[in-house]
């Protein structure tokens, strides 16, 4: 499963809850952007409306510029493949209070292209400090450990 596109600061942004496993609606020319690893997730989140969960705000350029659609929209909702029961759950969870939807990655699964979607808690300035800290001290310890 070769990751074509992650969003690097959502580990040290939000507090992983929860993950889940989507597939996305795609047009053809995305896919080969896609899979040229071009694109963004940063910004981007999933909302639930009419049964149907969406992928808001992903940037997807097109693949050659000349060759693109007139009127393509490269950060276009994009809908989500989910069971019935997950789009629930996730209905429920976007109604609560502090809880965000959130895409962390898309990646290459058995020649699908697939969306790895996370319940996530944003992280207040001292969480961030602390994680920062961690790192920090870690990284000395592998140090000092290579050293030896």
């Amino acid at each position: 499963m070769p990751t074509l596109i992650d969003y690097k600061k959502a580990h040290f942004n939000y507090e992983i809850l929860e993950k889940f496993e989507a597939g996305i609606e795609l047009s053809g020319f995305e896919v080969k952007s896609i899979k040229k690893g071009q694109g963004s997730l940063e910004g981007s989140h999933v909302i639930v409306r009419g049964g149907e969960a969406y992928a808001v705000n992903i940037f997807v350029p097109p693949y050659q510029e000349n060759n693109t659609p007139a009127g393509y929209e490269p950060r276009r909702n994009r809908r989500l493949m989910l069971s019935r029961i997950e789009i629930r759950k996730l209905a429920d969870i976007e109604s609560g209070k502090g809880l965000t939807i959130v895409p962390i990655s898309i990646y290459n699964k058995d020649n699908l292209i697939k969306v790895s979607v996370a319940v996530v808690r944003g992280k207040k300035k001292f969480d961030k400090r602390e994680t920062i800290k961690k790192r920090e001290t870690d990284r000395a310890v592998r140090r000092e450990f290579s050293d030896r």
